[in-house]
């Protein structure tokens, strides 16, 4: 149960980051656009690291999805884009560190554990 709960909780905050990010920028995606991303990001990733690939490529591997369909969903010129990814990933970024320090969770970029 606690594995299902972890991946859930992935892309809970995964999908936050995105749909936060979208909105600071004013140029929002969906809700529902935001969670298919968290989910698409967090399955792939989650595969990829049952599948045994080392952890640099757990990491690697979810980021081409994650950028291509923020693009789709966005509908918004490249640079729009990038400076709305540029965003999310400063936001996710942050939630795995007070993830990750604060509550022990890993699951959002394993490779980056930041327990003392």
């Amino acid at each position: 149960m606690t594995y299902f709960f972890n991946f859930l909780l992935a892309i809970f905050l995964t999908a936050s980051s995105y749909f936060i990010g979208s909105i600071l920028l004013k140029n929002s995606i969906t809700i529902l656009a935001a969670i298919i991303i968290g989910a698409s990001v967090v399955s792939l990733g989650s595969i990829t690291e049952k599948l045994g690939a080392p952890i640099w490529l757990i990491v690697l591997v979810p980021f081409p999805v994650g950028m291509t369909l923020l693009y789709l969903f966005l509908k918004e010129p490249f640079h729009i884009w990038l400076i709305t990814y540029m965003t999310t990933l400063a936001l996710y970024t942050v939630i795995h560190v007070i993830m990750s320090y604060f509550f022990k969770f890993n699951s959002l970029i394993p490779a980056w554990k930041l327990r003392v």
